[in-house]
């Protein structure tokens, strides 16, 4: 039985035309897949025709029988309300800060009308999406929950009122390998126990391959090709489809060539990471046990592990733009002061996980790559300033006349080679890469994971690369870190950590790589 169906969908703003020529059925128990980069349309071809965004819908979508494209606004809002559910991308935001878990959930399954639920019925919604301590996750808001935590709360509220469709739109690209697999798991599962269909928005075709039944190939507003899940995995026609698969590091591919690593240039001995709590009598956080950590230099070495593991904590305290509370972080076998210093800053430079939100939207690009240059080098000619802006930009492949440009402008991609361009500006000896690229789609994601190893080559660069990608870190790291729940579990080469794990933490990561 069809659940949710289109044909010709479009969408459009004004004269542009931002996808057209849209053709799926889902049925109930099945999930259909849109797999495409950034701006090719998916997004905005799933929610347009609920009214959830601005650009006018063309063609026909049909949901339980209701063409979506005749609807008011006040009934799209009853369809929403009664007949589908919908999970974001980022829970976090999604989610309003200022309700707990159980307000969310009451909330949610009264949309459609009806007595609030009991709180057991409360508990059993948790129960449901994999959650355990169900009392303590009631109470919490938001930002005290893990990221899958969130994302699992949010698909506890999306089929509270028990809908017919679910709409997920990249409901795992901010997870762990691991979170991804039991969220893609936990989907599958309750789309077959109730008999729900299944939208599912991905930048990730080795991710959904195993779990859609179809799945539609998206370019530029296009479909570039769609079909049976396997079909499209086995025998692609398109060589964009062949390209989206490729683009995703596997464990799997090639080794890759590194270069040599000299001697030791960075030095962690017994550094922990502790967090104030509010309230008097509340003993700190404590985000990471004492760790110990060499990087040599030229070498470029991995953090790996999950939301909460404490990877972030160590690279920020590296870099002197986080605490650390016990032992000593030694460069060239001095000591670093717990304030960061000029000379930390012009050694030591951070690219972080989202490249717009890490750009002041309000500045040109020449003044945000020439911003450390005046931290850190004092006074310099305008055209002196100018040159060194333009090589830096030069070195990440983009021209001159994005220094005009502003972040609003330019593509998530373009964004991060500039982050690197304000990172490399000031020569700096190593970088600390936050999670670079996961805010990123695959083929985005290649484009500078190829810039950073043209950087490790040409310029013998040092490199932090913390990730919860371990396919990801093969690919450019010498050796790898495995963190969780703030300890060190296991350390070692990307070879032996992958061919050889030790501890059950990381067999579990090398598991799910594999599993996509």
């Amino acid at each position: 039985m069809s659940i949710y169906s289109v044909r010709e969908l479009g969408s459009e703003i004004g004269k542009d035309t931002l996808s057209h020529g849209l053709d799926f059925t889902i049925a109930a128990g099945e999930c259909v897949a849109l797999v495409g980069e950034s701006g090719s349309g998916k997004s905005v071809s799933c929610l347009a025709p609920f009214g959830l965004i601005a650009p006018h819908m063309t063609g026909s979508a049909i949901l339980d029988g209701t063409e979506l494209a005749n609807c008011s606004e006040s009934e799209l809002r009853r369809l929403r309300a009664q007949k589908a559910g919908f999970i974001f991308q980022q829970p976090l935001t999604a989610l309003t800060p200022h309700m707990r878990t159980e307000q969310h959930l009451r909330e949610s399954a009264m949309q459609a009308g009806g007595e609030p639920p009991d709180h057991g019925r409360l508990a059993a919604m948790l129960k449901n999406v994999g959650l355990t301590d169900i009392e303590a996750n009631l109470r919490k808001y938001p930002h005290e929950l893990s990221g899958g935590e969130r994302q699992r709360v949010m698909i506890a509220c999306a089929i509270a009122h028990d809908p017919v469709l679910l709409v997920a739109d990249e409901p795992t690209s901010a997870l762990d390998a691991h979170l991804r697999g039991e969220i893609m798991e936990l989907l599958g599962r309750l789309r077959r126990e109730r008999g729900m269909a299944l939208l599912l928005v991905s930048h990730d075709l080795p991710s959904v391959a195993r779990h859609a039944d179809h799945i539609v190939i998206m370019r530029r507003g296009k479909v570039i090709e769609s079909g049976p899940s396997d079909k499209i995995i086995r025998h692609p026609k398109a060589d964009y489809s062949r390209q989206l698969w490729d683009a995703t590091p596997k464990l799997d591919d090639p080794a890759p060539q590194l270069p040599a690593i000299g001697t030791p240039l960075l030095e962690v001995r017994d550094v922990a990471v502790d967090y104030p709590r509010s309230g008097i009598f509340r003993a700190p956080f404590r985000a990471v046990e004492p760790a110990n950590l060499t990087v040599h230099a030229g070498e470029a070495v991995a953090l790996v592990g999950g939301s909460g593991s404490g990877k972030s904590s160590i690279g920020k305290a590296i870099a002197g733009i986080g605490p650390w509370s016990e032992g000593e972080i030694l460069w060239q076998g001095g000591a670093l002061p717990h304030k960061r210093n000029k000379a930390q800053k012009r050694a030591v430079q951070t690219v972080f996980q989202d490249p717009v939100a890490s750009l002041d939207p309000r500045w040109r690009v020449e003044d945000i790559v020439a911003e450390p240059l005046t931290h850190l080098r004092g006074e310099m000619t305008k055209a002196e300033r100018h040159a060194s802006v333009a090589a830096a930009l030069e070195t990440v492949g983009l021209d001159a006349a994005f220094m005009q440009r502003r972040p609003t402008q330019i593509s998530g991609g373009q964004a991060q080679r500039v982050a690197i361009a304000r990172a490399l500006v000031c020569k700096p000896e190593m970088l600390v890469l936050d999670e670079a690229t996961s805010a990123l789609d695959p083929v985005i994601g290649a484009e500078i994971v190829a810039l950073l190893q043209q950087l490790q080559s040409g310029k013998s660069l040092t490199m932090l690369f913390i990730t919860h990608d371990l396919a990801l870190a093969r690919k450019l790291c010498h050796r790898i870190l495995v963190l969780h729940q703030g300890q060190v579990v296991e350390q070692g080469t990307a070879d032996d950590i992958i061919a050889k794990p030790q501890s059950d933490i990381t067999r579990r990561l090398v598991t799910a790589s594999r599993d996509g």
